[in-house]
């Protein structure tokens, strides 16, 4: 893994004050030096740096950072995370406007297939809109879930409306339509993309635990693939092989821009 700081190798006075946990950070997937829905990372990253800290990113520079760390590296296709955080955060004073850092981390290339069983929790992540780096209760929900069995979980509200996965956003189809939970979750990019440019029928509402009898099929989604979900708490789903193939089939065809390029400019195929 390579890791810069600010578009320089990464030193360990840069690291110490991410052990602080305030920040927020995207994950995403290059190929060929391109990434889909690079416009939606970006603004991801824009407005969690101004809610947390009162600041603006300069997005162009994070963007040349971005394709400096892949160029560093010597990797077309890679995974990138970019972490945003602040080495003159003081949570002692934490209203005061400061400077932010911005850390590129950048690995081998993954994509995410395999289907998975799941069960619920009621269980929340803080500021669920944001991508934040406080990630140790749904990694702890993740793990019971396993010791139990699952490959994963499932967040569900007090009420019992189904939000999101631990790391991903999910969706449902009752034989007719295409369904997104509309409880408090972050919105990923894959979700985004899937939303635009899914062919059929769709609705975004409160979907209730209680309601999966009438679901037919369902998938998880974020940056890194699209994965069928075979049951969720041990109701089987035996439409979501070819429902994720149909997804799959629709974010293949979503154009992907280079790193390099203008963020509002035309995207390419790859």
């Amino acid at each position: 893994m390579t890791v810069t700081c600010n578009g320089r190798p990464a030193q360990v006075e840069d690291l110490l004050p991410a052990l602080v946990n305030y920040g927020h950070f995207t994950s995403l997937q290059v190929r060929g030096g391109a990434v889909q829905g690079l416009d939606l990372h970006l603004a991801r990253l824009s407005h969690a740096t101004r809610e947390l800290f009162g600041s603006e990113l300069v997005v162009a520079q994070l963007q040349a950072w971005m394709a400096q760390a892949l160029q560093l590296a010597g990797l077309a296709d890679a995974s990138l995370r970019v972490t945003v955080y602040s080495r003159h955060f003081d949570f002692r004073n934490p209203l005061a406007v400061v400077p932010v850092d911005v850390l590129v981390a950048v690995s081998s290339p993954v994509t995410l297939a395999a289907p998975k069983r799941v069960c619920s929790v009621a269980w929340q992540r803080e500021l669920p809109h944001i991508k934040h780096v406080g990630t140790f209760g749904l990694f702890a929900e993740r793990r019971a879930a396993m010791a139990d069995g699952f490959d994963d979980v499932l967040f569900v509200t007090a009420d019992g409306e189904m939000g999101e996965g631990s790391t991903w956003n999910l969706a449902l189809h009752d034989g007719e339509r295409l369904l997104w939970p509309q409880a408090p979750a972050l919105r990923g990019t894959a979700e985004a993309l899937l939303k635009q440019h899914w062919p059929g029928p769709q609705a975004t509402r409160p979907l209730a635990l209680a309601e999966l009898g009438g679901v037919k099929a369902a998938f998880a989604c974020n940056a890194s693939g699209l994965w069928a979900l075979d049951a969720i708490d041990g109701h089987a789903l035996p439409g979501s092989q070819a429902l994720a193939e149909q997804g799959r089939a629709v974010l293949a065809a979503v154009p992907w821009r280079g790193l390099g390029s203008d963020p509002l400019s035309p995207a390419k195929g790859i």
